[in-house]
Formats: structure tokens, sequence, C-alpha cells
């Protein structure tokens, strides 16, 4: 009966010391504070208007290229899963690996990739005016629409 006590007692504690959280404080990491795109050019004043903030979350599949595009608002994200390379008109490039954040470029063209063989999740932030569009796109013949 004892060895029983003992044995029940040993997997009590051992299975409350695997569920015990061990943060016992907040903690806050700052992911990117910046006045400047990814690429070094410096981000534009907020435009005049009713704020409005959108949130996306984007997945991008395995071997994927997005279209050519831009943003006429400041925008931030961070990569969740995967890898994603994001590739300027100006040939500028920046690798993203899971859990980096990036400020998007603003008003100039770009584009992303996936080039892995998983999913790229992105969670991006606007901050924008009501009635703007987030993104527009550039067609072949270098209309935007």
């Amino acid at each position: 009966m004892k060895k029983i006590y003992l044995i029940g007692s040993l997997i009590s504690v051992l299975i409350s010391g695997c569920y015990k959280d061990k943060t016992t404080t907040t903690q806050v990491i700052s992911l990117i504070k910046t006045t400047k795109s990814w690429n070094g050019s410096p981000l534009p004043q907020y435009p005049e208007g009713t704020p409005e903030v959108t949130i996306l979350k984007i997945t991008i599949p395995p071997k994927t290229k997005l279209p050519l595009h831009r943003h006429p608002e400041i925008n931030a994200g961070v990569l969740l899963k995967g890898a994603l390379t994001v590739i300027s008109e100006a040939n500028d490039t920046l690798y993203l690996k899971e859990g980096d954040p990036i400020v998007e470029l603003v008003n100039s063209w770009h584009f992303g990739k996936n080039e892995g063989n998983k999913p790229a999740e992105i969670v991006v932030f606007y901050a924008g005016v009501q009635g703007s569009p987030i993104t527009i796109l550039k067609d072949k013949d270098g209309h935007s629409h």
C-alpha cells in the first residue's frame, strides 16, 4: 500500500511539474521600431482623413509569386510561418524567416514570393484612411488598378 501511495505521489509531482507555468513576469519584446521601410526609404506622413486600421492574415502557398503591387498606406507585419522573399522594382531584396518583422515599402512597386515547400503565413497591419485601398496591382502594361 505504501508503494502505491509513493508511486502515486511521484506521478502527481511529475505531472504538476510538467504543467507548471514558469513565466512569472510579463515580457515585452520590441520586434521593430523605425521611421523607414525595409529598403531604407523614409516612411511618408500619415494622410489626412478618418483613420482606418486593417489587419490581414495572408497565407502564400509554396512556390507562389505574388503579382507586382504597391501599398499607398504604411503597413508592417510579422512572418508567422515559412519563409518569404520580397523584391522591389529596383531589385532590392529582403529575405524573411519565421518571426521576422517587416515594414513594407509605401508607394513603391514590389512583389513577394514563397520559394519554400510549405505555406508562408504573415500578419500585416495597415494604418490608413477610410475608403483608401491598401494594395494596388500593376498590370502587364504598367497600369495601376
